[in-house]
């Protein structure tokens, strides 16, 4: 390929990864309008269950537990006051589905379940705001 094919090539894909960059945006859903952002402890449940703490600035992190600070593109299957449930694709990083249940503005019950680093997961988890972030 000459030099003005690879430049054409390279300005393609410059404008491909711009507008893919816009696509991934999560968008805001009417179940996260109740919480509050801050320091969240995910307690896990089951046998083998841990503990982890997050500094959650933007509440939509609550829904890629598993895939902390990836872009991701997200399908939106339930919103409602009390609920949501979404996919997400984050490409090379793996991508999963998570089921969210507010119960108050401070705790939630969080279902996510996919593939993180090319092995599966699922977990259950309480999450909780705990305080400000540090």
């Amino acid at each position: 390929m000459n030099k003005v094919g690879l430049r054409a090539l390279g300005a393609t894909a410059a404008l491909m990864m711009t507008g893919w960059a816009g696509a991934v945006t999560m968008p805001q859903l009417v179940a996260l309008r109740g919480l509050e952002a801050g320091e969240w402890e995910l307690r896990g449940r089951g046998e083998g269950a841990e503990t982890r703490k997050m500094c959650v600035s933007d509440l939509r992190q609550l829904l890629q537990p598993q895939h902390p600070g990836s872009v991701c593109r997200s399908f939106v299957i339930n919103d409602s006051a009390h609920a949501a449930s979404i996919t997400y694709d984050c490409a090379a990083a793996g991508n999963g589905r998570t089921d969210l249940r507010i119960e108050t503005s401070r705790l939630v019950q969080i279902r996510s379940q996919g593939i993180a680093d090319g092995a599966p997961f699922a977990f259950a988890a309480e999450g909780r705001r705990v305080g400000d972030c540090p």
